[in-house]
């Protein structure tokens, strides 16, 4: 008797202390900013989420959309403020350098092992600040001409003969003869025109020249980079952009390409499903009817015509926010699993071990061959040298378009703004 009573009491304890432990468990909320402005991306993020949760009962995880220039000029106070969010949309580069170093991310070193078990170490080297860990990248990227099959074709244009910069020009001067607008362009915000300076210094340049750069071996301010202004603005005379591009934003310029508007955007490969989503039908330049063809080579340059520009994008953990719980959803969202699941929905391409051959989309396909295949793969200069650099370097491209600035003042202008970073 006595034997049963205290069976019957141990377990009584033993059930008490379950539903206890049970209730101590603490419920947890993960907030994650983004800029993605793209709806099936965010719905594609939102079933990833909800997979999430469902194995992680007591975690909840909340999206939080910002677009781009708000979240640009609003992040240096928010990652100081208590408003922060656990994790926040990167990429990289500069700006996430300075940012480490100054005590505003979260050291997550210590808890990385499964996330550098799921990703290979190059492009988890693009997210280490001094051999320490203060996020992970989600994306490759690459920058490249998207066009339009059925208006090349129309004015005459042959996407496969443009080899150099000066096919280009020509293509484009065509495409006008044909009553065709040649090119999409979202001018007020400014960064999608500084990938044709960016390129164009990178063809021009070259490779060492950007590195003697970057350890204060060389300047901004010499003849092949003021040559690349000069190009552009060869580009400028022909005005090649939709009316009014200098007020629309980036999306607004893609849903004019989306719409068979202008024949040519200069993008990254994100571009395919935001001119999709932006377009009046909702399908885009879509098919077999999209093309791409790569940054052409400048006559008389030293760089290499296979480097690409793009990024290593990810996600940057807060100060004070790389808990348990925010690093096991980023666990769970850049796991290989998840990352073959966007690549097969052509969202984009994976840096998860094994994820890439799931890429199913012909044109990120080619996109991921281009950066296997490149010298070259050069973060975008506006991230790569920082806030303050950058956004000298995307003012003085839309000021050439312009015409407000010359070539020569437009280098002296980053320059100086590399001198007193």
């Amino acid at each position: 008797m006595l034997k049963l009573k205290h069976l019957v009491v141990s377990t009584c304890v033993g059930t008490l202390l379950a539903v206890c432990s049970t209730q101590l468990v603490a419920e947890e909320t993960v907030t994650v900013l983004h800029n993605q402005q793209d709806q099936f991306i965010r719905d594609t993020w939102d079933e990833i989420r909800v997979d999430f949760e469902a194995q992680n009962p007591n975690i909840t995880v909340q999206l939080d959309f910002m677009d781009d220039d708000a979240m640009k000029a609003r992040l240096p106070t928010l990652l100081q403020s208590n408003a922060k969010p656990d994790l926040y949309w990167s990429f990289g580069g500069g700006n996430y350098r300075v940012r480490a170093e100054a005590g505003l991310l979260a050291d997550i070193t210590d808890k990385a092992d499964r996330l550098r078990a799921n990703i290979g170490s190059g492009a988890m080297s693009a997210f280490e600040v001094n051999g320490r860990l203060y996020g992970a990248p989600y994306r490759l990227a690459q920058v490249g001409f998207w066009y339009n099959k059925s208006l090349f074709e129309q004015a005459g244009v042959n996407a496969d003969t443009i080899e150099t910069w000066d096919d280009f020009l020509d293509a484009v001067s065509t495409l006008k003869e044909a009553g065709i607008t040649p090119i999409a362009a979202g001018g007020a915000e400014r960064w999608p025109l500084h990938f044709y300076w960016t390129y164009l210094a990178m063809r021009i340049g070259g490779q060492d020249l950007f590195q003697s750069i970057l350890a204060d071996e060389a300047s901004f301010d010499n003849e092949h980079y003021v040559r690349a202004g000069e190009e552009l603005r060869r580009l400028a005379e022909l005005d090649p952009f939709q009316p009014g591009y200098r007020g629309m934003a980036y999306n607004e310029a893609a849903g004019v390409f989306g719409n068979g508007q202008a024949a040519i955007h200069l993008m990254g490969e994100w571009d395919i499903g935001v001119q999709t989503s932006e377009s009046e039908s909702g399908e885009g330049v879509s098919g077999d009817n999209l093309g791409y063809f790569n940054f052409p080579m400048v006559d008389g340059g030293m760089g290499d015509p296979s480097a690409t520009l793009g990024g290593v994008d990810g996600w940057a953990f807060t100060s004070g926010n790389g808990s348990d719980a925010a690093v096991r959803w980023l666990e769970f969202f850049l796991a290989p699993e998840q990352q073959r699941k966007l690549a097969a929905a052509g969202i984009i391409i994976p840096v998860a071990n094994g994820a890439a051959e799931a890429v199913e989309d012909p044109h990120m396909k080619q996109i991921a061959e281009n950066i296997a295949n490149s010298s070259w793969h050069q973060v975008f200069w506006d991230q790569a040298l920082g806030a303050d650099v950058g956004g000298v370097i995307n003012d003085v491209s839309a000021e050439l378009f312009a015409g407000e600035i010359s070539p020569e003042e437009a280098v002296d202008r980053v320059q100086q703004a590399w001198d007193f970073r």
